[in-house]
């Protein structure tokens, strides 16, 4: 598909984006209160970089709500980034360690751990 297009060959390493994202998956899960500390620290810069774009506070007051919802989906989009970083840095040392299919088995294994750490979390907050 891409041949077709790019007279180039691109080489995607399908297993170490496999990886990553589990890895990711993985430590969003588990460290949900940093994610949603990234979250609140992006969209109140989302918010302040906005509000310096109007000159006028009446223009900015009119759109107010819906420029802030759409600042506060940008940040939960954006906040995966620093979980990816470090999730493709996992799965780069556990294949110099332990193998190819051993870093993504053990992303799987991090994904249950952290999924059923997740429930268990919760489950004492609301006792």
């Amino acid at each position: 598909m891409l041949t077709d297009i790019l007279p180039f060959d691109i080489q995607i390493d399908r297993i170490a984006i496999a990886g990553a994202t589990l890895w990711s998956l993985a430590l969003y899960v588990a460290f949900s209160s940093v994610s949603q500390w990234v979250i609140e620290q992006l969209n109140r810069w989302f918010n302040f970089a906005e509000r310096s774009l109007y000159t006028s506070q009446a223009e900015f007051e009119k759109t107010r709500r819906a420029r802030e919802s759409q600042n506060a989906f940008y940040a939960s989009l954006f906040s995966i980034v620093p979980f990816l970083v470090v999730g493709a840095l996992c799965n780069w040392t556990l294949e110099l360690g332990l193998g190819r299919s051993w870093a993504v088995s053990m992303g799987i294994l991090a994904c249950m751990g952290a999924g059923v750490y997740e429930l268990g979390r919760r489950d004492g907050e609301s006792d």
